[in-house]
Parts: C-alpha cells; structure tokens; sequence
C-alpha cells in the first residue's frame, strides 16, 4: 500500500453519509387539474406494517443496484398503478439524512398523459390520493414543533472508555417537525418538510 494506490480510490469515489443503514427514494408527483398545478399525495394504507394511514409521497427503499431516480420512478408505478410513461422526471431536490440512519432522496415529476380522478391506486399500498394546490403552500406556512433528541444510556456501553464515563456530555440536537393543514388533511413529518423544501426554491418564481 502506497500514497499513490490511496490517492486512486479517495479521487474515484463518491462521498457518501456516514452509518446510513437504508436508501429511500420519493417523488413530488405535480399534475395539472382544473387549470392549475397540483401536488398527488398518498393516503398510506391501514394494513401497512409501516406508518398506516398516514399521507406520504409515492416511494420506498432503493432496491440492489438500483439507483435513486429508478426507484422513485418504480414506487411511483406501483403505487399509482401508472405507466412509466405518464411519469417525467424534472430533477431532484435536497436529500434528507435521517437520525434514524436513513436517507430519502427526493425527486420531482410530473404525471401526464391522464386525468387525475381515473387514477385507481394500489389498494394494498394506498387508501386513497388527493390533490393539493401550489398555491395553497406558497399562501400557507406550516406549524413547526420541535423534539428534543438526546442519547439515552444503557448497561452495555464501556463507559470507562470515555472520558467522564456516564457523566460525558453527551450532545442533544432538537428535531423540528411540520404540519399543513389541508382540508382534513394532516401533511406532517417527513412529508411535509419536503413539500416545503419544494415551496421554498419555486417561490421566487412567484
């Protein structure tokens, strides 16, 4: 091993976030309804495993060898029950990294090629879709809550090899987390805080 054989593999690779245990990929799926620009959200099914009956993005876990924008596109398919024609990809935003050790990567879209209201979801995966206007996100801020974070002790970590031992002062971080309010909606978590990043760098446009 040299310097020169180092130089190779740091100069070649991609940086990634550090302990990240799973991938997530989501879409900001926009459609065209009554003249305007609207967002789809999920209502979650409520024999889901995981988060039932709450409003999501379609998405999921990057599956092996499959990139973020593929698995955004896939989950949108299934989900939807749509073609991968009915789906254009814009780009993709911000990512979040997750203190959960996960990151979801965000992409926009735009669903085309159909009406909004003959879209019949996956009924294993969805309750049901709804719309919400651009307008209303730009025109409403949401409510932000915080949650404080802070590292909770056990019997088997070797504290005798830190300094202080149980007495180390340990950071604590502070979660914000958003709610819109639409309708008798409740857009929140994660959802939300990708919404409003997607608010945030379309609003100069208005």
């Amino acid at each position: 091993m040299d310097i020169e054989k180092i130089s190779e593999i740091i100069r070649d690779r991609t940086p990634m976030p550090i302990d990240i245990k799973k991938n997530y990929s989501v879409l900001i799926p926009i459609i065209e309804k009554d003249n305007r620009l609207e967002i789809i959200y999920e209502l979650r099914s409520k024999n889901l495993n995981n988060q039932p009956g709450e409003i999501s993005f379609p998405g999921g876990e990057v599956e092996h060898k499959e990139t973020f924008v593929d698995a955004a596109i896939r989950e949108t398919m299934e989900e939807l029950n749509i073609e991968r024609k009915n789906i254009n990809i814009i780009g993709e935003l911000d990512y979040l990294v997750s203190y959960a050790n996960m990151t979801i990567h965000c992409f926009l879209g735009t669903i085309s090629g159909l009406n909004v209201d003959n879209i019949v979801p996956n009924v294993s995966e969805v309750d049901h879709i709804f719309t919400v206007p651009l307008d209303f996100f730009l025109e409403n801020e949401p409510d932000i809550y915080y949650l404080d974070l802070k590292t909770v002790l056990n019997d088997e970590f070797p504290y005798n090899l830190i300094p202080k031992g149980r007495d180390y002062n340990w950071r604590r971080g502070r979660h914000s987390v958003m709610f819109y309010h639409y309708n008798n909606y409740i857009i929140w978590g994660f959802t939300a805080r990708m919404t409003k990043q997607f608010i945030d760098i379309i609003r100069g446009l208005v």
